[in-house]
């Protein structure tokens, strides 16, 4: 079985080298059927420590293809992305192509896959945060209306599938990004927090970089007061620094306090140490939601709302939006001990997502043949 996977940002390359693994694992174990899988990087995300240094860290191999696509509009990033996916599954002829997630990247693939007949696999199907002014809310509807298959990573993102009518090809597998944290916390080393000088649970951990925050002047400025107070209050909190909201708070005159300890995005294994250790994260990413809550800490998230809806109801996540009044208080219940958040559910699976994929995918080519 031939697949092309599509991948351009930076959680995209940690659950493909999750599966890519378990795909090589299988080939070496199987005398029947073994996948053959091209790797298509778009391009999205060029900075090195969110692109092309992951394929080392991830142990996964460079892509077959790069299309060196970088920061545009909206469409015209995804109007780039269509063309050129196209010519390469013109050249390929794949059995399926492969998406992760919701970004443009993600929607370019399964457009340019389905014009062409190609069957469009979606990991991370079902996932709705309601809210259409979301550029990945609109990417991830589309994709999951076009998909062959449907890999949901939980019963909250099945139900919202067939909430739309959508039943066939849908399977619940759990979130393959469990699958990762799992492998990659035993590589993750202490050295990030003796190189920043801060110790193990005092101190946050910040990122913003979702367009509904760093796009708006008001908002933004509204968060970073939020992170001011909290440095402030805690001490340190760490802002990794997307290089995106870098550029837009220069754009905005909008300066970052010298009480934040501003850092460069760091590598995936230092990010997963920096989040096991910190006493929260306060954050817009959905990943680093759902990552702090395979790693028991307790996140706070720079959103009105989330599609990982299972945090929120089993308090591990609390939304404030850009209000830096919500976020002191929720920061006040974590410090006071008022906040327990309860880890103990499994609501994203086992950890064996990966696995459940590769069967699936041979029973639909033995379904195909």
């Amino acid at each position: 079985m031939k697949i092309v996977t599509v991948v351009g940002a930076r959680p995209q390359f940690i659950k493909a080298a999750t599966l890519s693994r378990a795909i090589s694992r299988h080939n070496s174990q199987s005398a029947n059927l073994t996948i053959d899988e091209k790797i298509l990087h778009t391009g999205q995300h060029y900075d090195a420590t969110m692109s092309e240094n992951l394929f080392e860290e991830l142990e996964i191999p460079h892509p077959h293809f790069h299309l060196n696509i970088r920061s545009d509009s909206q469409g015209a990033q995804t109007g780039k992305m269509l063309e050129k996916i196209e010519s390469v599954l013109k050249k390929e002829l794949p059995d399926a192509l492969l998406v992760y997630g919701d970004t443009n990247s993600t929607l370019a693939g399964a457009l340019a896959a389905a014009k062409l007949h190609i069957p469009v696999v979606h990991i991370e199907a079902g996932l709705r945060s309601f809210n259409r002014r979301m550029p990945e809310e609109v990417n991830r509807v589309i994709c999951d209306h076009i998909s062959t298959l449907l890999f949901c990573p939980t019963q909250t993102s099945l139900k919202n599938l067939q909430d739309e009518g959508i039943t066939k090809g849908v399977e619940w597998v759990g979130d393959i990004m469990y699958d990762g944290i799992l492998y990659y916390q035993r590589k993750a080393s202490q050295t990030i927090l003796d190189y920043l000088s801060i110790e193990p649970n005092n101190y946050i951990l910040a990122t913003v970089h979702r367009a509904e925050n760093t796009d708006n002047p008001a908002r933004l400025q509204s968060i970073i007061k939020a992170l001011e107070d909290t440095a402030d209050s805690l001490k340190t909190l760490v802002l990794a620094l997307h290089p995106r909201t870098k550029k837009l708070l220069k754009q905005h005159s909008l300066e970052l306090s010298k009480s934040i300890k501003v850092i460069e995005p760091t590598p995936y294994l230092e990010t997963i140490t920096l989040l096991k250790n910190a006493k929260a994260i306060m954050t817009d990413s959905g990943g680093l939601q759902k990552e702090a809550f395979f790693l028991k800490t307790p996140c706070i998230t720079l959103r009105d709302e989330t599609e990982w809806v299972e945090t929120i109801e089993n308090e591990t996540n609390k939304l404030v939006g850009a209000d830096a009044n919500k976020t002191a208080k929720v920061l006040n219940q974590l410090l006071s001990g008022e906040w327990k958040p309860n880890f103990s559910e499994k609501p994203y699976g086992l950890g064996d997502s990966a696995n459940s994929i590769i069967n699936y995918l041979i029973k639909f080519k033995n379904h195909i043949s």
